[in-house]
């Protein structure tokens, strides 16, 4: 998306920025201030700190629940919209995929089941 106003060689709301101003300094160093604290916070205590057995439980969810996070939307969206047609190789690419994961397991078959029906239905019928 190109910016309003902007030219070939020249956009008028980047003419004047520069990497030396000051506020790009402050917001470079505060952010990373605020990462090396929130990160380095367990190390501070003196004594051994333990998670939980609830949160090590829940913990354990949570890259599923990001990459759920992830895909499941690239498969049912277009463009931000849900789709309205039962006609794309996505479902059908997720369904398969998802079935060989279930039946025999692995990542790579699963990939390799998923786009071998993904492209053939969107070459080849255009879905």
């Amino acid at each position: 998306m190109a910016l309003v106003g902007c030219g070939v060689n020249r956009c008028p709301r980047m003419a004047d920025w520069t990497p030396f101003q000051p506020w790009v300094w402050i917001t470079i160093l505060g952010l990373a201030a605020i990462t090396v604290i929130t990160r380095g916070f367990f190390f501070i205590s003196s004594r051994d700190w333990q998670l939980p057995r609830w949160a090590e439980r829940g913990l354990q969810y949570a890259p599923i629940a990001a990459l759920a996070a992830v895909v499941i939307p690239e498969i049912v969206t277009d463009q931000g919209v849900l789709i309205a047609t039962w006609q794309d190789a996505r479902l059908f690419a997720a369904a398969a995929g998802a079935a060989w994961f279930f039946w025999r397991g692995g990542v790579l078959g699963t990939i390799v089941t998923g786009m071998a029906v993904y492209l053939p239905l969107r070459l080849g019928l255009g879905w």
